[in-house]
Order: structure tokens, then C-alpha cells, then sequence
């Protein structure tokens, strides 16, 4: 796991804690000594830049606004230090250039200044969450509507665990013509039932024992745990588990499939996304659009920081998620009685405006932090 540190701001002073479950693929990260202060002062107003238009930017453009007395040459050679050290590029045969993920996470880690949101917005964001709500479900969804609606990307807020569906029962009867009646209990006292269709018959001992055994190793899980430990074991430990407890997990695996739980997270304003003309290609929102609906890989990524120290970001590829390639990351967890019970965030291009989305995160998980507490 890499630890990075992260010193945003002036409010933002205290530790912003980078966890990634897998190596960054992109180049090797670039520390501010390699890099010299006028240069960082160009990357920092290329990035700027970028993150306003959208387009490459030119030494020229990029003379004017940092305000330097500079020759072209000069700026030329800045630019293409720059882009020796992988901090940007040049897109196509464009004389502009782009920022990197490896520049953006400079800009982040060194460049960028979080000013406190106003005491106007504060109450904005407070009164908005709230607005029309009497349930912490509906709160849920107020966040991510509001989070998608302040910052035009995605919002997305995952359940509180202990409000997850989970495992509490599963029992097995016996039917004629190889026939066998699952009956599945959740914690929130949903009875799933379905009749399914074996290999053979199977009497009330076998199926009893393959209940225990299920009983024994899934009650108390998420129903998505669950889900992916039942596909694990029968594909991963198939030869070590004998003939009744391989049928124990297939008959497991299809009634679980089979019921419908809550939602784990709630998603907001996905079609804001298409806005953005680096994800508008029909393959990269596909994708998107898959995640968004299916949300199991989206929800693993944010349930690792529910106990993160704070802000969370991650640019592209560093998510380990390769739909998310192009697109940043930002999370934060949301706590009741000081305990993390949630993670809440923000889906859009690398080129977002962080000074603005980092704040709003920020604070809006602070706010439905307080809400829930008095559900």
C-alpha cells in the first residue's frame, strides 16, 4: 500500500491521506525538488488553465498568464523540461500541451490552494441536504443530488453498513423430483424463497448440514460480501471442498443472486458526465454507465476510505479501476458519534475544478455526518 501525504491549503493544512491498493501505473511520481520553482509556476498555470478549457495550452497562452517577462525560447524550454520529467504532454501533433496524471498529482500535493468555503455557502449546503427530508435514505439521496448538482459531476454517497442488507439465515427443504426449497433471511427481516432444480435428490440431513455450513460462514455479512465470497470459493477452492458443500455454495450463489437487497450507494447526476468532451466517447461512458448501474466496483473503491484521515483523491488510473481511467476521485468519509460510517464523493473528469470540489466534499459529509446523528 502507498502512503502519500497530501498539504492542501490553508484549512486544508492538516494531512490529506492517499491510499492506494495497487502501484501507480504511470510514471514514477515527481518530487518538487527535480522540479524547479519557475517550472512549477508553469505547471501550475497550465494546469489552471486546462482545468477552464479543456484544450492543450501554448507557450505563448501560457507566458500570458503567469506574467513572466519570458522569451518564447525560454517558455519552449520550460514546457518541454516539463514534459521530460512526464509532468505533461503533447496530445496528437498539437503544439499545445496537457498536464499528466503525474502533473496533476503534483499540482495537488504541492500547487494547489483550498480556500474555506463561506459562511453562505456552509448554510446553502446545509439547507439544501436537508430540505424536504425526514429519513436518513432520503438524506443519502439529498447528498449525492446535491453534491451532483454543486459541482455538475457525479455524486455518489454509500450507505452506512449497519444499514446494509446482510446474511442472517438460509435454510434448505426437500422437494420431490430433484427439487429443493431455498429460504434466505436478511437482517431487515426480509424471507427470500425460491425452488431450485439439482442434480439429484437430496435429504434433510444433507441439506441441514449444507445450511450450517453456509449459516456458519456468511450470517452477519453484506449480502455483496456474500455475493462475491460464494463466486470466490466456487471457483478458486472448488477441488478442496467435497461434493455436498460445493452444492451448498451453487444453491447459495443462485438465491442470493436471485434477491434483491437495498442499494449499497446512491448515485447522482451520472449524465453530467457526458458533458465533458475526454469522456464523451460512446466506449468510455459505456463503461462509466455499466459501473454506474451495476456500482459493486464503485462501492469497493469508496468503502476502502471510510476510515481514511480526511480527503481522499484519486486521479485516473490510480483509482486501480481502469473504467475510471480520465476521471478523478474524490471522497471523504461522513462519521455519527465519531465513528466513519460512510463515504461520500464525487465522479468526474481529471481536469475538475479541485479548488472548488474538494471544499464541497469536505463539508458536505461533515453536514450529513451531523444530520444522520439526529435521525
Amino acid at each position: 500500500m502507498l502512503l502519500l501525504a497530501l498539504a492542501i491549503g490553508t484549512r486544508y493544512s492538516r494531512v490529506l491521506t492517499h491510499f492506494l491498493e495497487i502501484p501507480l501505473v504511470s510514471q514514477s511520481p515527481v518530487t518538487e525538488a527535480v522540479v524547479s520553482e519557475r517550472a512549477q509556476h508553469f505547471l501550475k498555470a497550465l494546469i489552471e488553465r486546462y482545468i477552464r478549457e479543456g484544450q492543450p495550452v501554448g507557450s505563448r497562452t501560457l507566458a500570458k498568464d503567469t506574467g513572466l517577462d519570458l522569451s518564447p525560447a525560454t517558455v519552449r524550454n520550460v514546457m518541454a523540461d516539463l514534459e521530460d520529467l512526464g509532468l505533461v504532454s503533447s496530445p496528437h501533433t498539437s503544439a499545445g500541451r496537457i498536464p499528466t496524471i503525474t502533473g496533476f498529482r503534483m499540482f495537488i500535493d504541492s500547487l494547489l490552494t483550498v480556500q474555506d468555503l463561506k459562511e453562505t455557502e456552509i448554510s446553502m449546503i446545509r439547507s439544501e441536504l436537508m430540505a424536504g427530508v425526514s429519513d436518513s435514505t432520503g438524506l443519502l439521496a439529498s447528498a449525492s443530488r446535491l453534491l451532483s448538482g454543486i459541482t455538475h459531476m457525479a455524486g455518489v454517497v454509500t450507505v452506512p453498513r449497519h444499514e446494509r442488507t446482510t446474511f442472517r439465515q438460509i435454510e434448505f427443504l426437500p422437494l420431490s423430483e430433484h427439487r429443493v426449497l431455498a429460504i434466505l433471511v436478511t437482517n431487515d427481516g426480509e424471507v427470500h424463497n425460491r425452488i431450485l432444480h439439482t442434480h439429484r435428490d437430496f435429504d434433510r440431513v444433507e441439506l441441514d448440514q449444507a445450511a450450517n455450513f453456509l449459516n456458519h460462514s456468511f450470517t452477519g455479512h453484506d449480502m455483496e460480501t456474500v455475493r462475491e465470497r460464494v463466486l470466490k470459493e466456487l471457483n478458486d477452492t472448488r477441488e478442496s471442498f467435497d461434493q455436498r458443500m460445493t452444492q451448498a455454495l451453487k444453491m447459495a450463489g443462485e438465491l442470493v443472486e436471485d434477491s434483491e437487497v437495498k442499494e449499497d450507494c446512491v448515485i447522482a447526476g451520472q449524465t453530467n458526465l457526458m458533458e465533458f468532451a475526454e469522456l464523451a466517447s460512446l466506449e468510455q461512458l459505456r463503461k462509466l454507465f455499466d459501473a454506474f448501474t451495476e456500482k459493486r466496483e464503485i462501492l469497493h473503491l469508496l468503502d476502502q476510505f471510510q476510515h481514511a484521515d480526511g480527503v481522499q483523491i484519486f486521479i485516473g488510473d490510480e483509482s486501480g479501476y481502469q473504467l475510471l481511467n480520465g476521471c478523478s476521485v474524490v471522497t471523504a468519509p461522513y462519521q455519527i458519534n465519531e465513528n466513519a460510517v460512510g463515504v461520500l464523493g464525487v465522479i468526474g473528469p481529471t481536469r475538475m475544478d479541485y479548488e472548488r470540489v474538494i471544499p464541497v466534499v469536505d463539508i458536505t459529509a461533515k453536514i450529513l455526518g451531523a444530520a444522520l446523528k439526529k435521525q
